[in-house]
C-alpha cells in the first residue's frame, strides 16, 4: 500500500507543478510544443529514478556533512548521460531543449526529493516516488504545452487539429512567455477550484 501511494502522490496529490510549483524554469520555458514537454519530461524522469534510486541505496553511506554535493554528483552524472544520449539520438529535441537539459542538475525538484524522500525511505519506494514525480512533472507539462500549442499554432504534435485558418492567425501570445504564467494562472486555479469544492463536500 505505501509503494501504491508514493507511486501515485507525484501524479496528483503532491504534484511538483500544480501543488508544490516546484520546476516552474524548464515547465515555463520548454513548454511551447507538446514534442518540448515530453522530451523535457522523459529526461527529468529518468534523472528522478535514477538519482533516488542511488541516493536511497547509499544514504547509510554518505556522510550528512556532504550529503547535497554527494546528491548533486549522482545527479549530474545522470544528467550528462541523458544530455549525451539525447545529443546522438534525437538531435532536434536536443537542439530545441538547448540549456534546459543541463539545468536539469539543478532542478529543486529533483534535489528536493532526494534530499526529502530517497535520503529517508527504502530503495523501493524511492524509486516508486521518482516514478510519481516524473510522471506527474510530464503530465503537468503536457497539460500546459497542449493548450500553448492549441492556441498558438493550431497544432497538437506537429499535426494541423484547428485547421488552415486558425493556424494563419493563431494566439500568438500563448506561445510566449506572457501566454505561459496566464494559462498556468488559468490551470492551478481550476486546481485550487477542485480542492475548495472537494473540501467543502468533506
Amino acid at each position: 500500500m505505501s509503494l501504491m501511494k508514493d507511486l501515485t502522490n507525484g501524479i496528483y496529490k503532491e504534484n511538483p507543478v500544480f501543488k508544490l510549483a516546484l520546476g516552474m524554469c524548464p515547465f515555463l520555458a520548454v513548454t511551447t510544443s507538446v514534442e518540448n514537454a515530453l522530451g523535457m519530461g522523459a529526461a527529468a524522469t529518468f534523472v528522478l529514478i535514477a538519482s533516488n534510486f542511488l541516493v536511497s541505496l547509499f544514504r547509510n553511506l554518505i556522510p550528512s556533512k556532504v550529503r547535497i554535493p554527494c546528491y548533486i554528483v549522482i545527479i549530474a552524472t545522470f544528467v550528462t548521460l541523458v544530455d549525451m544520449v539525447m545529443h546522438a539520438y534525437l538531435p532536434a529535441l536536443h537542439k530545441s531543449l538547448g540549456i534546459f537539459i543541463p539545468l536539469i542538475v539543478v532542478n529543486c525538484i529533483i534535489l528536493g526529493r532526494a534530499e526529502g524522500f530517497a535520503n529517508r525511505h527504502p530503495v523501493l519506494n524511492s524509486i516508486a516516488d521518482g516514478i510519481g514525480m516524473g510522471v506527474g512533472f510530464t503530465m503537468a507539462m503536457v497539460v500546459l504545452a497542449t493548450f500553448r500549442e492549441l492556441l498558438g499554432n493550431g497544432t497538437w504534435l506537429n499535426m494541423n487539429v484547428l485547421g488552415s485558418a486558425f493556424r494563419n492567425q493563431p494566439l500568438l501570445i500563448a506561445i510566449l512567455a506572457p501566454g505561459a504564467f496566464i494559462l498556468l494562472s488559468f490551470i492551478m486555479g481550476f486546481f485550487k477550484i477542485l480542492e475548495t469544492r472537494k473540501g467543502g463536500r468533506q
